[in-house]
């Protein structure tokens, strides 16, 4: 389980570093989003029959990188569209 946290930490923050400019995203946010983008990774490698979606392996890494870059510019879009609402 702690493993499973770290991962998706180090996938968000991966993540956040990918997309260009400033994310007003918590730390909490980038780990969310992490292992959201982890888990979807995970499925997408066991469809291609790469292991489990539990296994670390270098497609299912790559895939919840781009999952988690994915969801970070989804949350930065409704998080901009809500500041611009509340203005």
């Amino acid at each position: 389980m702690i493993g499973f946290l770290v991962a998706g930490l180090v996938i968000g923050a991966l993540a956040r570093l990918i997309v260009p400019g400033k994310q007003h995203l918590g730390i909490l946010a980038t780990l969310a989003l992490g292992l959201v983008g982890s888990l979807i990774g995970g499925l997408i490698a066991q469809f291609f029959g790469t292991g489990s979606i539990w296994e670390l392996n270098v497609l299912g890494f790559v895939l919840a990188v781009v999952a988690a870059v994915l969801l970070i510019g989804v949350a930065e879009s409704v998080a901009g569209r809500n500041r611009a609402v509340r203005r």
